[in-house]
């Protein structure tokens, strides 16, 4: 079993998958991890990644993800995953991958953006993934308002999961 966290900067990908992944007693892989470092200065610099700068990355991380499923070993990434056509690289026609969409309105997506230190995602960028952002549909992820506090969507994620049968 994969799970990808996916949304929006500052919709809380790494904190509820940090949170699955020890839930679920299992490994975390945050995907701004596997960002060449061209990519996350452009990033700091506050301009946008094209798809061009995406197809590595979001190869590498299809890469891990088939590593994890040879070993058997169940893994939770978090990752934006903002376009379907990225999505469908991730999951690769997989149905043992899924994705939880950490869906938030943009006003509290920019308060957290504003109060985080230490993070190279330039706050301005946030507009641009809004933009670039085609939500999943029922079909391709388990949906969760980020309002919750973040044991109430962990346990809205475990309980979808369950009731698809993992």
């Amino acid at each position: 079993m994969i799970l990808i966290a996916m949304g929006v900067s500052g919709c809380g990908k790494t904190t509820i998958g940090e949170m699955l992944a020890e839930r679920l007693n299992c490994d975390f892989a945050d995907a701004d991890s596997f960002h060449s470092q061209a990519n996350k200065d452009k990033m700091h610099q506050g301009i946008p990644l094209t798809d061009e700068d995406r197809w590595p990355w979001l190869n590498a991380i299809r890469a891990s993800i088939v590593e994890k499923q040879a070993d058997g070993t169940p893994h939770v990434y978090a990752c934006s995953a903002l376009k379907r056509v990225y999505r469908n690289i991730l999951r690769n026609g997989d149905p043992d991958v899924t994705f939880v969409y950490l869906k938030g309105s943009e006003e509290l997506l920019r308060e957290r953006i504003k109060t985080r230190k230490g993070h190279f995602f330039d706050p301005a960028l946030l507009q641009s993934q809004l933009d670039t952002l085609e939500p999943p549909g029922p079909d391709e992820a388990i949906e969760v308002d980020i309002a919750l506090a973040p044991e109430k969507i962990v346990d809205t994620v475990l309980s979808a999961m369950s009731d698809r049968g993992f």
